[in-house]
């Protein structure tokens, strides 16, 4: 890793960017093994408002050599601050795709790492990790879920399951929203 003299402003940036950052979601499947993962547009999203709103930027350069293909990532700061790192990846290929394919991968990988960007499994958790509270629901909406799982037969427990809560009333609102919907169209 390389940096330039001083990163006290930048290190506050990031600091107060990483508080604002939600996790890349996992919306990419891989089918070889069964597992979803945050792809790069996912990692960009994450970290794209948290950055421009303190002052953050980073490039990424392709780079190659004896070890293999990759990226040389550099976070910097308004104030001229900055970090930079290589991530090589080995090529099993040497052939285009297989470059791209290291590249991208570097990209992905580096940039989560440099921002400090962990991964969520949904927009839900990403915003979990944000770590903003948020608004609880009304007792009217908490009511008016609990009729609608008794009146149409619903498997309460399935529900809570499926929305990852253990509480109707911990639903985020967009959550029970869509339950509401999803529960009125079995009535």
């Amino acid at each position: 890793m390389n940096s330039s003299t001083k990163i006290e402003s930048l290190a506050a940036a990031l600091c107060k960017a990483q508080s604002e950052m939600g996790g890349a979601v996992k919306d990419s499947a891989n089918p070889f093994f069964k597992s979803s993962y945050a792809d790069l547009t996912s990692v960009i999203k994450a970290i794209k408002q948290p950055f421009a709103d303190n002052g953050l930027s980073y490039t990424q350069f392709p780079i190659s050599n004896e070890h293999g293909t990759g990226v040389v990532t550099r976070l910097m700061h308004s104030s001229g601050e900055w970090l930079e790192s290589e991530f090589v990846l080995p090529m099993v290929k040497k052939d285009p795709q297989a470059a791209g394919s290291c590249i991208s991968y570097a990209r992905r990988y580096s940039l989560m790492a440099m921002a400090g960007c962990p991964t969520a499994e949904d927009d839900g958790e990403s915003a979990m990790l944000r770590g903003d509270k948020p608004e609880p629901l009304s007792e009217d909406t908490v009511i008016e879920i609990a009729a609608l799982i008794d009146k149409t037969g619903t498997d309460k427990e399935k529900v809570l399951k499926a929305y990852k809560v253990d509480r109707i009333e911990h639903l985020t609102a967009d959550s029970a929203k869509h339950l509401i919907g999803v529960l009125e169209k079995r009535v």
